[in-house]
């Protein structure tokens, strides 16, 4: 656990699935981890709530609506002045055309096999994989 005299700093992140069992993902444009692929997501702002938060990023870095679901999980991670506690949330997209922009410098529909090279090649987040793989959230083969 990570321990910060700071209140921690309330984030979401969206799971988002296409229809062929694609995850999206987003190319982060600002630390933290600038120039790695991630969920879409960032901070709540004041008076928004967690749904309202994971719409307005995901619109910001892909273009895409969402329907925001349940809540997956929850994480920490080490903020420069504190924790970032981040909530992460199912959504369901209206459409899959993708328009990467705000802290994004890219965004993609991964299969199974571009996550996995992504992973081989440390070009995630730190962590993204194993809570991914622990919430049994990893994409599926884009054939099946």
């Amino acid at each position: 656990m990570i321990v910060s005299e700071n209140p921690p700093i309330r984030c979401v992140g969206a799971v988002v699935f296409d229809q062929f069992g694609r995850l999206l993902l987003v190319k982060r444009a600002h630390d933290p981890g600038r120039g790695k692929w991630s969920l879409p997501g960032g901070r709540v702002e004041p008076g928004e709530t967690d749904q309202m938060a994971v719409a307005r990023e995901v619109r910001e870095e892909t273009g895409l609506s969402v329907t925001v679901g349940a809540h997956i999980g929850r994480i920490l991670r080490p903020a420069p002045h504190g924790t970032f506690e981040i909530h992460d949330y199912s959504c369901r997209a209206s459409d899959s055309s993708l328009s990467a922009g705000d802290d994004a410098v890219d965004a993609q529909w991964a299969d199974s096999a571009t996550f996995a090279t992504l992973e081989r090649e440390n070009a995630l987040t730190e962590g993204l994989a194993e809570v991914l793989r622990s919430w049994d959230c990893l994409p599926r083969d884009s054939d099946t």
